[in-house]
């Protein structure tokens, strides 16, 4: 069986379009899938949301992304993992992919991460550069990580220690389990935190990582980016 795993905070605006997509691939793949929707503590319409499109709904109450990923992967039965985040859009080739890696011998990956709608300059400058350091140094982004249970079991799951770059550490434990890549083929995610944030704020986080080291991401405390309240994006309105 595959397990995607969502985890969802909040997410009543895209998390629809982001099961659609999982559904559109479940229906297409010839295998035994379930959908999971960690929903961490919403006070919007998120788990009814999940329900709606069919997910199992597991109610978490974290606010810490780790977490909420090892809580869905917990209820998982599945022997394949795949982490899908609540805005997110998947597709048959990717996953075909995916799952063909898996098959082949690998113990897990991620995809190069392409961005919706129109992009501020920092953010057009700055993204490029981040993927291809991710993937030339064979890093997943959280948006779409995909693994077997075997591995991910075997080196303990998210480090529940960090609050970010949680999907950079598991990877980075799963490279010593076996081969871990990344595909080319792309995922498409949100591009709405890079679109609400200034340059000013998004270089300010920069330092204080970089200052910080691995006690910048231990805690919620400055890292506004992923925890602070979601702004309002002027991309079609989400």
């Amino acid at each position: 069986m595959i397990s995607f795993i969502v985890p969802a905070y909040n997410e009543e605006r895209l998390l629809g379009a982001t099961l659609q997509a999982i559904n559109a691939v479940v229906q297409a793949l010839d295998e035994p899938c379930e959908v999971i929707v960690v929903d961490d503590g919403s006070t919007d319409r998120t788990a009814e949301i999940g329900r709606e499109h069919g997910a199992q709904v597991v109610a978490v109450a974290h606010r810490q992304i780790a977490a909420t990923r090892n809580a869905g992967a917990r209820v998982a039965q599945g022997d394949v993992f795949i982490f899908v985040d609540a805005d997110t859009l998947v597709h048959e080739t990717l996953v075909r992919l995916a799952l063909q890696a898996l098959r082949d011998g690998a113990v897990g990956g991620g995809a190069v991460v392409r961005f919706d709608g129109a992009m501020p300059l920092h953010a057009r400058l700055m993204v490029p550069l981040v993927v291809k350091l991710l993937q030339v140094s064979r890093l997943a982004a959280g948006c779409f990580f995909f693994c077997t249970r075997t591995a991910f079991e075997a080196v303990g799951g998210f480090d529940e220690r960090y609050f970010a770059a949680e999907e950079l550490g598991l990877s980075r434990a799963l490279k010593r389990q076996g081969r871990f890549l990344i595909l080319r083929e792309p995922v498409l995610s949100s591009g709405r935190k890079l679109r609400t944030h200034s340059a000013r704020e998004v270089w300010a986080l920069l330092g204080h990582l970089m200052r910080g080291g691995l006690g910048a991401v231990r805690q919620r405390k400055g890292l506004d980016l992923w925890y602070a309240q979601r702004r309002e994006d002027p991309h079609n309105g989400v």
